[in-house]
């Protein structure tokens, strides 16, 4: 659909002393376009080819997760959480539990902790390889993807192995696992972490000296750090504006106070800024998978959850959980009166902030220059409309 306003254009040219009458294009991108990585829709003003003004209008994919909550019981959410951001189902599970978790003054085998940090670092690298490859594919590099789900198969093997599941894991359970890690695992999940980081360079050589991609990049859709922290974008988005914050190092949870957690900063806050980073953190993630291996290794046999009764109710108060998500910090604010379900779990998402922003990063720029600077913003649509 498209709108027309006639009206006398900011920048017309004077023709014989009389300005031109130019029109403002009002066009909308989306819901349903390739560029928006899903039902997202950018309503935007057009003077000529340049972006004037930009507004993102989210609800498209809209489920409801944080009303089916309160109907579910502390078993039953997890499944719900899983799904918001379908690229980070694991992370999603770890944050629900841990509130779950802290309410219930509960304290998880140790072999359990070591496991979930593992898991949580190789849902992160299976996160980032899939923007990795379809962020060049947007611009136009068509080779990239091809790689990138190259890695992402080695890595998704031995997730699929441990839980059962590709995408929606479903392995985290309150108090634990839910079941102890398959015989010789760890061996191979050390192999895969090797190979993927062996084949890591094929996709940067692809991509970092390309001057097509830098041309399309660099110095395109700056974000300021005033910006990041009047809508509170966070993730390796942040980190490519100069914000030098990672839950896993400034706010440690499960192993992470263990772990020398790298933060890896940009300070350009460009388009380009932000693929470095993700492309940095697949590598810190690696190794800090390879951290974790190392300590399972060493862990004698034991449990890998707790006994839970069998109708689990959470005692009466509030508490707020937060983790660091592969697209940024998700929050999960649950109180509980009591009850078998949540009186009420409400999610704060990475991605919903961190598309707010576009209202001020698109005006200014081409129309093409949009599609660049969508894909760098690394966002999934479920995680928006939750």
């Amino acid at each position: 659909m498209t709108e027309r306003v006639v009206g006398i254009g900011a920048g017309a040219d004077a023709v014989g002393g009389k300005e031109l009458a130019t029109e403002d294009m009002i066009l909308n991108i989306g819901p349903q376009h390739p560029s928006t990585h899903g039902v997202l829709r950018l309503r935007l003003t057009l003077d000529g080819e340049r972006i004037s003004a930009a507004e993102p209008i989210v609800g498209y994919m809209h489920r409801g997760a944080e009303k089916l909550f309160e109907v579910r019981d502390y078993r039953q959410i997890v499944v719900l959480a899983n799904r918001h951001d379908w690229l980070s189902a694991f992370a999603n599970e770890l944050g629900v539990v841990l509130a779950v978790e802290r309410m219930l003054g509960m304290e998880v085998p140790v072999r359990a902790v070591w496991t979930r940090t593992l898991m949580a670092e190789l849902n992160r690298v299976l996160s980032h390889l899939m923007f990795l490859g379809s962020y060049p594919l947007e611009l136009g590099a068509m080779t990239p993807i091809f790689y990138s789900f190259r890695e992402r198969e080695t890595l998704q093997a031995v997730m699929e192995e441990i839980s059962g599941g590709r995408m929606h894991f479903m392995f985290n359970r309150v108090g634990g696992l839910k079941e102890e890690i398959p015989e010789g695992w760890t061996g191979r999940a050390a192999g895969a972490v090797a190979d993927v980081r062996r084949r890591l360079p094929d996709i940067e050589g692809l991509i970092a000296g390309n001057e097509i991609f830098l041309a399309r990049t660099r110095g395109v859709g700056v974000l300021t750090r005033e910006q990041i922290m009047q809508y509170g974008v966070s993730g390796p988005i942040a980190r490519a504006s100069g914000v030098d914050l990672d839950l896993r190092r400034d706010e440690p949870y499960l192993a992470y106070g263990e772990l020398p957690v790298k933060v890896v900063t940009r300070s350009a806050g460009d388009c380009h800024a932000r693929f470095e980073v993700l492309l940095e953190q697949v590598k810190v993630s690696l190794d800090l998978a390879d951290a974790c291996l190392e300590r399972l290794r060493e862990l004698p046999p034991g449990p890998v959850d707790q006994r839970l009764p069998k109708v689990l109710k959470v005692p009466e108060g509030h508490t707020y959980a937060w983790t660091e998500n592969p697209l940024g910090i998700n929050g999960y604010y649950l109180v509980s009166r009591g009850e078998k379900t949540p009186w009420r779990l409400k999610l704060r998402s990475a991605s919903f902030n961190n598309v707010q922003v576009l209202r001020e990063m698109l005006p200014g720029h081409l129309v093409a220059d949009m599609v660049a600077i969508l894909g760098s913003m690394f966002f999934v649509v479920g995680d928006i409309d939750k």
